[in-house]
């Protein structure tokens, strides 16, 4: 499966109007305004067929399904994203300080990562589930938004 190569990923600005015409009330809160979505609410905890996950804003691809695992913290959960594909940022929302990531396109807030995740990476990419689509593959990968 080819995915966009992270060099020419270009950025995508979109007034938050239109982010909140496109996406449910509960997926804005989560990517636009940081929110994160109850444990163990989301669909994709149980996912486990191949494909790939993507942003549910912007479509971008963000984690193939083969670095997904059961982190049993109620949030799907993977080893590493798509290489290039999310930026990281600190977090300082909590007494202690966290790496926040987000898709690298448009910005969405997808989750936080952790370093007690499994080999190969040792790190945790805990997921909200609302900010990410699971297509399966086989199926084609939607256009990306504009």
């Amino acid at each position: 499966m080819s995915h966009p190569d992270p060099q020419a990923i270009e950025k995508l600005t979109k007034p938050r109007s239109e982010w909140r015409h496109l996406l449910t009330p509960e997926q804005y809160a989560v990517l636009f305004e940081e929110a994160t979505e109850p444990p163990f609410s989301s669909p994709l905890n149980d996912e486990k067929r191949a494909g790939t996950f993507v942003c549910a804003a912007c479509f971008l691809p963000l984690f193939p399904s083969d670095a997904k695992f059961d982190s049993g913290t109620g949030w799907p959960s993977f080893t590493h994203p798509i290489q290039g594909h999310v930026g990281t940022k600190r977090d300082f929302k909590l007494i202690w300080p966290r790496t926040e990531y987000h898709c690298s396109r448009c910005g969405g807030h997808q989750g936080h990562v952790f370093n007690d995740g499994p080999a190969p990476t040792g790190q945790r990419w805990c997921n909200n589930g609302l900010a990410v689509r699971f297509v399966p593959a086989g199926e084609p990968l939607p256009t990306l938004r504009t």
